[in-house]
């Protein structure tokens, strides 16, 4: 049996352990929080080292992109130093590949005509690929990298606008503590609405789940949302809060999903290559053999 585990800044009440059949292959995936303690994150990468097949980084990222271009979080990368021999994964390559099927798909099925939807992207830089096919499909998509990324109530409307703001920010960004512009720990249990215009006038809403479910108004009556790593209780939550419905990229495991390091270990470990050994065309292929299809959960 092949082992995936993610290692996560956030919450412990989040954690959660299930088997998958995976291409004939029998896999344990398991999710393990330290709500937010650095030194307990490094620990546990050194510790599972050598011992699982793939290790995934949750609740932070290795990486933010711009197009194909990286930027390391320096800190990040420091803690997760700990695995020299078991391949470590953030969901960056992912993203980069299925994110971006999974907006096209979703278009060219009819399931969600982004000609006529009015989108808000929480983070852009976090989401290269959605970014990139959303200035492909949608004539409206406010980015809210400026919003979340530096506290500025200001929109983002294009892509060429990503590029030239991610291109002056992140060298700069990534080389400070990571908690300043992602919550972790407690702070994903708590509530902190911000920019709830930006939401209001959207009607799909995408990105990362902490940073929606964070930042969103009390209210969101009839929107889609589009993102990853809801849980029954995430799914609760937009119940309540009115929302149409939730879509997620990654596969629906025992009534839920995992995030995308997650998923992106499966990869890993199933091509047994580590992730810079691996192309677009290596994640393309695997994802037609798998065929893994958008989760709809109508709320």
């Amino acid at each position: 049996m092949k082992r995936v585990v993610s290692i996560s800044l956030g919450s412990s009440k989040r954690n959660k352990q299930s088997r998958a059949t995976i291409l004939g292959e029998q896999f344990s995936i398991k999710r393990i929080g330290v709500d937010g303690d650095m030194a307990e994150f490094a620990r546990k990468f050194a510790e599972l080292d050598g011992k699982v097949d793939a290790l995934g980084v949750g609740g932070a990222d290795l990486y933010l992109w711009i197009d194909r271009k990286r930027y390391a979080f320096r800190q990040i990368l420091k803690l997760v130093s700990g695995a020299k021999k078991t391949p470590v994964v953030d969901g960056s390559g992912l993203k980069h590949t299925l994110e971006r099927k999974l907006i096209h798909t979703l278009n060219e099925s009819g399931e969600v005509e982004f000609a006529k939807e009015r989108v808000f992207l929480t983070m852009a830089v976090d989401r290269a690929g959605m970014a990139k096919a959303l200035s492909e499909v949608c004539p409206n998509v406010v980015y809210g990298d400026i919003m979340f990324g530096l506290g500025l109530p200001l929109r983002l409307r294009s892509y060429r606008s990503i590029r030239m703001v991610g291109s002056l920010l992140l060298p700069v960004i990534t080389r400070l503590p990571f908690e300043w512009f992602y919550p972790t720990g407690k702070k994903q249990e708590s509530r902190k609405p911000k920019c709830a215009w930006a939401f209001n006038e959207a009607t799909v809403i995408c990105g990362d789940w902490h940073y929606i479910r964070r930042h969103c108004p009390d209210r969101m009556d009839g929107k889609t949302i589009i993102t990853n790593t809801l849980r029954k209780a995430d799914l609760e939550f937009l119940k309540k809060a009115g929302a149409r419905r939730a879509i997620t990229s990654t596969p629906n495991i025992e009534g839920e999903s995992f995030g995308t390091n997650v998923m992106e270990g499966v990869l890993v470990a199933l091509l047994g290559k580590r992730p810079e050994e691996l192309t677009q065309e290596d994640y393309e292929e695997t994802l037609k053999r798998l065929d893994w299809k958008p989760n709809v959960f109508e709320l």
